[in-house]
C-alpha cells in the first residue's frame, strides 16, 4: 500500500523532475507535488498548502540553496528541506546544511535519498508533536491564572449582586404591587438576576461552583435546550436533531451541560446570519471504532457523543487554534464576552472529556463533544431524526 507524500519540488528541469517522481513512486509513495523553478514560484506554492517535504534539485545562479531557503526559513515551517543534486564536495554540504537544509543526498544515490526522506519525516512529525505539548502546556498555564483571577472576582462580584437582590425585594414589600416604584423594583432585580447568571459563568469557568452531578441523558439536554432556543434561533434556521434512542449517561451537573449546548447553538446561529441548516446529533461511541481521534487527550474507553453542525461562515485553521482562548471572539464589539466556549471547554475537561473541531471557510464547522460514558460498556448506537424550523414568538 502506498503512503500519501506532498512534495514541494524545486526544480527548473521537467526531465529531473519525471526521474525524481519515479525515484519517490518505487520507493512507496503516493505523490502530490508542485514544482517550483523561481523564487515567484516558490512563494506561491508556499501560500495555502501545508507540504511533508522540499526538495531541491535545481541549482541555478540566480536561483540556489539560499534563495530557496529563505521564505521557508521566515514563515517558520517546519518543512525538512533536503537537497538532492550532483555531486558535491564536503564544504559545500555542509554550508547547505549551515544554511538550514537538512541533508545532502547525490543524485546518483537514490536509496540514500529514501531514506533521508523517511528520517526526515520522523523528525519533522516528532518536532510537530512537541510543539504542540509547548503550546498546550502555555495555554494551561494561561488558563489557570485567568481561572484564579476569575474565581476571585466572582465571588466578590457575587457578595455585591446578592446585596442588590436583597435590597430590591425588601425595596418592593415597602411599595404598591403595582406601581411604578415596583416595576423599578423588578428591573432592578431581574438586572441582578442576570449579573448572577454571569457571575455563575464566571465561576464555572473557575472551576469554583458549586456542582450537582448526576446521570444526565444528552437527549434530554438537547431537547430541552432547543425549546428553550428557538425563539433566539429564529425561523431562517432549519433544525435537525438525530439523537440516538438508546444513548447512555454520562455523570454531570445537567445545568453546565446545557451551558455548553447553548454557547455552540448561539455561536451556530451567529455564523449563520442569513439562515442555514444546525444539527444536533448523540450518539454512543468507543474510542476503539474511531479511526484516530485529532485530540491529545483522547483516551480509549466508552463515550456519549454531543455533535452540533452548522452550515455557516466556518472557520480558518488559524481562528481554530485560538477559538477557546479566554476573551478571543470573532464578533463585533459588544456582541461576544469571548468566554462562551472557553466555558465550555472548561466544562467539559472538568468530566475527563474533550471537544473537536472540524471547520473549513465557508463550509460551515462542527463541535464534536466527547464525555465518558457511565456504564463500562455503551449501548450499540442508533438515532432517530426530528426536523423542524426554529419559529418566532415559539
Amino acid at each position: 500500500m502506498s503512503t500519501p507524500l506532498r512534495v514541494l519540488i524545486i526544480e527548473n528541469s521537467e526531465q529531473r523532475t519525471k526521474l525524481l517522481l519515479g525515484v519517490l513512486h518505487e520507493g512507496g509513495y503516493e505523490v502530490e507535488y508542485q514544482r517550483a523553478d523561481s523564487a515567484p514560484a516558490l512563494a506561491a506554492c508556499l501560500e495555502g498548502k501545508n507540504w511533508d517535504i522540499a526538495i531541491f534539485s535545481a541549482v541555478t545562479d540566480d536561483f540556489g540553496i539560499a534563495e530557496a531557503l529563505s521564505p521557508i526559513l521566515e514563515k517558520g515551517l517546519n518543512l525538512p528541506f533536503v537537497v538532492f543534486a550532483d555531486g558535491a564536495g564536503e564544504e559545500a554540504a555542509s554550508e547547505a546544511i549551515r544554511m538550514g537544509a537538512a541533508e545532502w543526498v547525490r543524485r546518483d544515490n537514490p536509496a540514500q535519498l529514501l531514506a533521508a526522506i523517511r528520517r526526515e519525516l520522523r523528525q519533522s512529525a516528532l518536532r510537530r508533536r512537541q510543539q504542540q505539548m509547548e503550546q498546550r502546556v502555555r495555554q494551561l498555564e494561561k488558563l489557570e491564572a485567568l481561572g484564579k483571577l476569575a474565581g476571585g472576582v466572582a465571588h466578590d462580584f457575587n457578595n455585591v449582586v446578592s446585596a442588590i437582590l436583597g435590597w430590591a425585594e425588601l425595596g418592593a414589600r415597602d411599595v404598591e404591587p403595582q406601581s411604578d416604584a415596583a416595576e423599578s423594583f423588578e428591573q432592578i432585580r431581574q438586572q441582578a438576576e442576570r449579573a448572577a447568571s454571569l457571575t455563575r459563568q464566571l465561576l464555572g469557568y473557575a472551576r469554583r461552583e458549586t456542582l450537582e452531578p448526576c446521570e444526565v441523558d444528552l437527549n434530554s439536554v438537547a431537547g430541552e435546550t432547543i425549546s428553550l432556543l428557538q425563539r433566539l434561533i429564529g425561523d431562517k434556521i432549519e433544525v435537525t436533531l438525530a439523537l440516538a434512542p438508546n444513548l447512555g449517561t454520562t455523570r454531570a451537573d445537567p445545568s453546565q451541560i446545557e451551558r455548553v449546548l447553548m454557547n455552540l447553538c448561539l455561536n451556530a446561529r451567529d455564523a449563520m446570519p442569513e439562515g442555514g441548516s444546525l444539527r444536533i446529533e448523540t450518539r454512543n461511541v468507543s474510542l476503539s471504532e474511531m479511526s484516530g481521534s485529532r485530540q491529545r487527550d483522547a483516551r480509549a474507553g466508552e463515550y456519549v457523543l454531543l455533535t452540533v453542525s452548522d452550515t455557516g461562515t466556518g472557520m480558518s485553521p488559524e481562528t481554530i487554534e485560538r477559538i477557546f482562548e479566554p476573551f478571543f471572539t470573532t464578533k463585533a464589539e459588544g456582541h461576544g464576552t469571548g468566554l462562551g466556549l472557553t466555558t465550555a471547554l472548561g466544562v467539559v475537561t472538568q468530566y475527563d472529556g474533550w471537544i473537536e473541531v472540524v471547520s473549513r471557510p465557508g463550509e460551515g464547522s462542527t463541535f464534536h463533544v466527547f464525555l465518558p460514558a457511565s456504564e463500562a460498556e455503551a449501548n450499540a448506537p442508533g438515532e432517530t431524526g426530528a426536523v423542524f424550523a426554529g419559529r418566532e414568538g415559539a
